[in-house]
């Protein structure tokens, strides 16, 4: 027949109690014994009994197992220790965060006229000077972009005005030499006639100082 379980409590025969105490004791301490020469662990035992007698057992020196048992526990306690500081540290910072959030929300919607019943009297006056605050900034910055967009309007104009001039110029040399072509005729003619396109079809006449067209990368403001 199999062996019955037994309930797991305090037996209350003092005998039986003792005996089962030294049965178990030595099974334990034999138990001990195997797991250190099976698994090359480094074990030790310490067992007292109801009446304050020790038994121990030790595959090493049992004071340095317990020196570094202690050790252990420190490293451990410090371990946890130092993930709890962490832990705590990163929770506050993840809150300054949120809160730094929820005020930058706050004051968007506060310049998009949003939320304002809450806000006090001096608190208004504070979003009212801010907003003029900006305001003269962005007058500020569309004032000089206009007065550089009127400089460079101005400057195209002269340039302009300097082309038609040249233009008008060639026109005037194309029509002399035109009418003393009609005046001359064989060779004189030809030559003339060479002449007149080469001036018409000079290809330095857009590239003279002060009169150029081109400003391909200026982007034209145009005013409203």
């Amino acid at each position: 027949m199999g062996r019955g379980k037994i309930e797991i409590k305090r037996i209350e025969n003092t005998t039986n109690r003792q005996v089962t105490f030294c049965k178990r004791r030595n099974g334990l301490l034999k138990k001990a014994y195997e797991l250190s020469v099976l698994c090359d662990a480094e074990v030790a035992l310490i067992v007292f009994s109801s009446r304050g007698r020790l038994y121990e057992y030790s595959n090493s020196n049992i004071r340095s197992t317990i020196e570094r048992y202690k050790k252990a526990c420190s490293d451990s306690s410090n371990s946890n220790s130092v993930r709890e500081i962490n832990a705590q540290y990163f929770q506050q910072e993840s809150a300054k965060l949120r809160q730094q959030i929820q005020m930058l929300q706050n004051s968007n919607r506060h310049l998009n006229g949003e939320s304002l019943s809450s806000l006090t009297v001096k608190e208004l006056k504070q979003l009212e000077n801010r907003l003029e605050r900006g305001i003269s900034r962005i007058r500020s910055k569309k004032h000089e972009t206009l007065l550089a967009e009127i400089e460079y309007l101005q400057k195209r104009e002269v340039e302009m005005e300097n082309e038609s001039v040249y233009l008008r110029t060639k026109i005037a040399e194309i029509e002399r030499l035109q009418q003393q072509a009609n005046m001359v005729t064989g060779p004189e003619l030809n030559a003339i006639q060479a002449l007149a396109l080469r001036n018409f079809f000079n290809p330095n006449m857009l590239e003279t100082p002060g009169t150029g067209f081109s400003h391909p990368d200026k982007k034209i403001l145009h005013l409203g």
